[in-house]
């Protein structure tokens, strides 16, 4: 069994190249830099990933920013420059991974479409992510998170009744959605050039990513059938499934799944036992159907309880319940603190908590480096390619670093 305190991580030795901005492509990063892939970020010199400036929330730094791009190393490159792009041709001589999610065509006319590579570097692995993917009518739209969120019909199911309810995902769903299938893509691909011995190409489309978590609501209004309707914290179709306030103000989350549930619901939370047969609540349909009048019975039942005591009977009926958090309840939940799921980082404004990566293993630790600065690593990084001082100082000069 590997020593934990000194692991081999299962990307050790795997070099990644990325050209990448905002959260898809360095999530995807981060996650392969967790398993200890090296990272290498290109970065524009002076402004770097626009990602850094979207706050200043985390002692001065991106919330995004500090989320998506730990353990990686900073290279300033202006890849307009001649001199840079042969800097990063030399990178991708002895890397295993190209990433990136550049505006639609920009890597292409830089030389840098899996074809031009894969004549040249026919090991290299190349993942390019898009918000709508290679071909089409919409390849040369622009995309954001909330836009695919809006053309994936997230929007449709989300939020509460009417048009003016729609809402949006609180955090970058279809970017997480796509950067979650890039880093199982260029895990895939990695298996399979240990089978073959030749990299491919993993194409990843934002609008797919998410449409494919859209599963459900789509199978649901199946062959011109109504779709779910906005529900709010509420589940669409099944019944009780949501929150609901208690007696003082505060609110709890529930969910039945079974009949069997249902009944131990009306037996000890709700102290009624008749209701069980009632026909209009004895199945899920039913219950869904007519949702007010059952809302109507619970809030009766619950208004005369605190949220704990709703929940201390929940438990009791074996029933799934949940507390609802804000984001200072969720840096301090007791699951996550017993758990020992906090760790710290370091970066440019001191250390820094972060949260372990879900899945943990028992044969390595995951990798927990520091939050780059911008270019921190590109004199290392040069160094290493072979240029020397006078080089580097030329390059700064020419401002292609």
């Amino acid at each position: 069994m590997n020593d934990i305190r000194n692991p081999a991580r299962p990307l050790d030795g795997i070099t990644v190249v990325s050209l990448e901005h905002a959260i898809a492509a360095p999530f995807c990063t981060r996650q392969l830099a967790d398993l200890g892939a090296r990272v290498i970020k290109i970065e524009r010199p002076g402004s770097g990933d626009f990602a850094r400036g979207y706050d200043e929330r985390v002692n001065g730094l991106a919330s995004h920013f500090v989320w998506t791009n730990r353990s990686k190393e900073s290279l300033t490159l202006d890849l307009k420059q001649d001199d840079a792009a042969t800097v990063l041709q030399r990178l991708l001589e002895s890397a295993d991974v190209l990433v990136q999610n550049l505006a639609p065509g920009a890597s292409a006319r830089m030389g840098l479409s899996f074809e031009a590579l894969h004549e040249r570097f026919p090991k290299l692995i190349v993942c390019d992510i898009s918000g709508y993917g290679e071909g089409g009518p919409y390849e040369q739209k622009k995309a954001y998170d909330l836009l695919i969120q809006s053309e994936g019909g997230f929007l449709s199911v989300t939020g509460s009744t009417g048009e003016e309810g729609m809402a949006k995902a609180g955090c970058s769903i279809a970017d997480i959605a796509a950067g979650m299938y890039a880093y199982t893509g260029v895990l895939s691909a990695l298996l399979l050039r240990d089978r073959t011995g030749v990299g491919s190409r993993v194409d990843v489309s934002m609008l797919e990513s998410l449409v494919e978590w859209m599963g459900y609501p789509l199978y649901y209004a199946y062959d011109g059938a109504t779709p779910p309707p906005r529900a709010g914290a509420a589940h669409a179709t099944i019944y009780p499934y949501g929150p609901f306030p208690a007696g003082d103000g505060r609110k709890v989350m529930l969910g039945l799944q079974n009949e069997r549930e249902w009944q131990s619901f009306c037996d000890i939370v709700l102290e009624q036992p008749q209701l069980a047969s009632d026909e209009r609540f004895s199945a899920n349909s039913g219950r869904s159907a007519n949702r007010a009048e059952l809302r109507t019975i619970i809030l009766e039942v619950f208004r005369r309880m605190s949220a704990e005591q709703v929940i201390e009977r929940l438990e009791r009926a074996q029933i799934a319940n949940a507390h609802i958090n804000d984001m200072a309840s969720v840096w301090a939940h007791p699951q996550l603190q017993a758990r020992q799921r906090w760790t710290r980082i370091d970066s440019p404004a001191g250390y820094l908590p972060a949260l372990l990566p879900p899945g943990s293993s028992n044969a390595f630790a995951p990798r927990m480096g520091s939050v780059p600065a911008l270019g921190a690593h590109t004199e290392t990084l040069l160094h290493e390619l072979g240029y020397a001082a006078i080089d580097i100082q030329r390059l700064r000069q020419q401002g292609a670093v």
